[in-house]
């Protein structure tokens, strides 16, 4: 589905799931493939440090998966990291005042969103503990002059999370463009827009609905997804 809506970076990003009842380790989209390329049977299988585990006929990129791998290990709470670079969320991630909270979606990231500074690409093991501190308790975390990544308990949280985000960024962007005063939100209803959100999101089965409709919606305009997909 990130094919799907555009939100691709030709063979770079990553999706990474946790693997149940298999401690540390994680699926992977294999490095080199287009992401309509992607199957369930190259997905690649790696540790914390994007090593591959097992036989495969594709690599893996490790250096990409620094930040996932951070991520995993740190977050007992989080399954699903999806890192992104699309034009809106790349746009706000190079102004200085990162995210707007002042329209329907951004309202709903009020004070869920940490920020880490630019090093470069993410390569070095040495930028994990400042990316885990830039993280903190949330899980979204905006890579400054970079992209995003999200995190969630399971695939459709963390999908719906990150369209959330792939919206506000949109929406910050549009308006932008529009002279004239934006119309405010107080920080009292952000908050509470925000908790409502959060637990929609960890608490209902809108994450789940959400999910499935999106995947209905794809597989009825496009068909099987790969060879021998006859879901």
């Amino acid at each position: 589905m990130i094919n799907y809506y555009g939100w691709t970076e030709m063979i770079f990003n990553h999706i990474s799931l946790r693997l149940p009842g298999e401690p540390k380790r994680y699926l992977v989209n294999p490095f080199g493939l287009n992401y309509d390329e992607v199957t369930p049977e190259n997905l690649l299988i790696v540790n914390a440090d994007g090593q591959l585990v097992g036989e495969s006929a594709h690599k893996p990129n490790p250096a990409g998966f620094a930040l996932h791998g951070s991520i995993h290990t740190a977050r007992e709470d989080i399954h699903c990291v999806i890192h992104t670079h699309t034009n809106a969320v790349c746009a706000v991630a190079m102004k200085q005042g990162g995210f707007s909270h002042d329209n329907f979606y951004g309202a709903q990231l009020f004070e869920r969103v940490g920020y880490h500074d630019f090093e470069g690409i993410t390569l070095y093991d040495e930028e994990r503990p400042r990316m885990l501190e830039s993280l903190g308790d949330r899980h979204v975390m905006v890579l400054r002059n970079h992209g995003i990544a999200v995190g969630e308990a399971d695939v459709a949280r963390t999908f719906f999370l990150l369209w959330i985000v792939q919206r506000a960024a949109e929406i910050q962007c549009h308006a932008g463009m529009i002279p004239g005063p934006d119309v405010l939100i107080t920080d009292e209803i952000k908050r509470s827009c925000a908790k409502d959100a959060a637990a929609l999101i960890a608490g209902s089965s809108a994450a789940d609905k959400m999910f499935d409709a999106a995947v209905r919606k794809m597989r009825k305009e496009r068909g099987p997804l790969w060879a021998g997909d006859t879901v």
